[in-house]
């Protein structure tokens, strides 16, 4: 809830491309080549979620998988952070979020 009991709005924007191809470009700047990736070519992103919130701005959590593993990452505000995270964290925190946002 906001000020005076107003509840802020979010938009799921799951299927907003552009959104999601700028984090994902950004989050592929973070990786280090020869350590998480020695090509880029097979690269693949995957959304968990991405909502835009009001007031408070990109809440998403994605995953990259490249030629040498998995690497996860979380947007919240103007923030783009790197996670240690495993595959079983990922699907639990996706789905416990969508089950609070939808």
């Amino acid at each position: 809830m906001g000020l005076f009991g107003k509840k802020k709005r979010e938009k799921n924007e799951i299927n907003n491309k552009q959104m999601k191809e700028g984090l994902a470009n950004t989050a592929l700047q973070l990786l280090k080549q020869g350590t998480d990736y020695d090509s880029l070519a097979n690269t693949m992103c995957e959304f968990g979620y991405l909502f835009m919130i009001d007031g408070h701005g990109i809440e998403a959590l994605f995953k990259i998988t490249t030629d040498k593993g998995v690497f996860y990452f979380a947007a919240q505000k103007d923030a783009l952070m790197r996670l240690n995270l495993t595959e079983e964290l990922f699907i639990g925190t996706t789905q416990k979020f969508l089950s609070l946002h939808n």
